[in-house]
């Protein structure tokens, strides 16, 4: 009698194993029939931890792989009831195939749920870029990790470890990027800059990466490894430039222009920058052959025209205040170190007519043509510079 009772009490028990397992089935038929409420609540039942008897069913890799399915049916619907089941469906489709993997210890479910993993990545790259299209950053940039994580040898045991996807690296430090998340931006960047992929650029966005996370050494030390990789690249060379100006290095600074010019000996905006560091080292000399070497290239170059306008006026202004130390009785030397102001503006003069013609409405300009009418005695031309200033 003992003997009938212990027999069965173990077919009770292997009854409900199958009726929790019969649930994961009744789950995909159902989701099959595009039923995915009833499916979802049918599957939540086998997965859930509070359930006596789900006991069965949780351990079970296909319970896993029917929950993934149904999660990224609920995705995939086009009904807005059925996608209001689920606030990320994508994540817990992927969690759900992750698992699956993690308990098929003996690769019965391996070649089904790896395929549906390899085809999550469609729906996670539509997400990502849906997301990035309406600002969600942080969304996208989530979307762009699963992807790299199915990718990985360690989820998906991929015959081909080698096969790295440079455009969701990349477009994942993008959305890491505009997320703030500057760490993750840089991490993305880095690792996709190993397989070279969209060259010098690459570092330049590194680099951008670590100054907005307030690393200039950083930033400076991949822009000089893009340098090395890509010495041709001008948009390293500049960045390379403006972080060493910013930092008052103006050695540094020099030395990289000094290259640019001699890569592109066109780029008037090198040669402008060159000019005003000169200025900076009170080397006027250099400075004016600089500016004049961008004027050469473009004669219409307004930044230049005016540096050398504004650097010709201030040396008169200097060589009043050298006639105005002149001692009182000492007319004639007062007269003759003033005529040496005028020659100066004399010089700046036509610079500054010349920004006039350009950008007609510079107040800069204006006013330093205003100084210049009066005085040169130019007055017809000092009245009219007034009244275009409403004076």
């Amino acid at each position: 009698m003992k003997k009938t009772i212990i027999l069965l009490t173990f077919v009770f028990a292997i009854s409900g194993a199958f009726a929790q397992k019969g649930k994961v089935t009744s789950a995909q038929n159902l989701k099959d029939t595009e039923k995915l409420d009833k499916a979802l609540e049918a599957i939540e039942e086998a997965t859930d931890p509070s359930n006596e008897k789900a006991e069965k069913s949780i351990p079970w890799p296909k319970t896993w792989e029917v929950k993934g399915e149904i999660f990224q049916a609920i995705y995939q619907s086009k009904d807005a009831n059925f996608q209001k089941l689920s606030d990320d469906p994508l994540t817990t489709a992927f969690d759900s195939y992750k698992k699956a993997l993690e308990l098929d210890e003996k690769d019965k479910f391996g070649k089904s749920v790896k395929i549906k993993l390899t085809l999550l990545t469609n729906d996670l790259t539509n997400q990502a870029v849906q997301a990035f299209q309406d600002e969600d950053y942080n969304k996208a940039l989530k979307s762009f990790e699963q992807i790299l994580a199915i990718q990985n040898v360690d989820i998906i045991k991929a015959d081909s470890p080698d096969a790295v996807d440079t455009v969701i690296l990349f477009n994942a430090g993008l959305a890491a990027y505009n997320a703030e998340n500057y760490e993750k931006a840089i991490n993305f960047y880095t690792m996709v800059a190993k397989y070279g992929y969209n060259g010098a650029r690459t570092y330049s966005l590194i680099a951008d990466s670590y100054q907005q996370n307030k690393d200039t050494t950083g930033a400076l030390e991949a822009l000089k490894i893009g340098f090395e990789k890509y010495p041709e690249d001008n948009g390293v060379l500049t960045s390379l430039i403006q972080i060493y100006l910013d930092m008052g290095k103006t050695d540094d600074a020099m030395k990289y222009l000094e290259m640019a010019i001699a890569q592109d000996p066109t780029n008037t905006t090198y040669y402008f920058a060159q000019g005003t560091l000169y200025e900076k080292l009170n080397d006027e000399e250099n400075a004016i052959k600089t500016y004049e070497g961008a004027l050469e290239i473009d004669s219409e170059f307004f930044n230049a025209n005016y540096n050398l306008g504004a650097l010709y006026y201030n040396k008169g202004v200097q060589q009043i205040e050298v006639a105005n130390g002149v001692p009182a009785n000492e007319n004639a030397k007062y007269e003759a170190e003033l005529k040496k102001a005028d020659v100066w503006f004399e010089k700046a003069l036509p610079f500054m007519e010349k920004c006039d013609t350009l950008q007609p409405n510079d107040a800069p300009t204006l006013e330093s043509l205003q100084n210049l009418y009066y005085r040169l005695k130019q007055m017809d031309k000092y009245n009219a510079i007034l009244e275009k200033l409403g004076k």
